[in-house]
């Protein structure tokens, strides 16, 4: 493509600059996630709800949604993976609002 003779910038350009600065200006973009330490020990105030079917509490809620970027790993673990992927962690989950993953 010939360059503008004018000494305007090409459209190329300016449509590349365009589509930087809505991605720059987007409200929805991801926000940056601070470096999480997976310990499923991080997890033990929702033993209680797995176990025995009662409510989350507020702090196991919390913890789980900082140990959200984990529960893949947690779900793959041979170890880990019968109780990651058991219904009531699946019901915890979902009352805590974070998505159970799909791995």
């Amino acid at each position: 493509m010939a360059k503008p003779s004018n000494g305007s910038p090409s459209p190329r350009l300016l449509v590349a600059a365009l589509v930087a600065a809505l991605v720059l200006l987007s409200p929805d973009r991801a926000p940056v996630a601070e470096a999480v330490t997976c310990s499923i020990n991080e997890l033990s105030s929702c033993l209680p709800a797995v176990t025995s079917g009662a409510a989350p509490s507020a702090l196991c809620c919390s913890k789980l949604r900082e140990q959200k970027p984990c529960l893949c790993g947690y779900i793959r673990d041979p170890n880990l993976r019968p109780y990651a992927s058991s219904p009531n962690v699946k019901r915890v989950a979902s009352t805590c609002g974070v998505a159970y993953p799909t791995c």
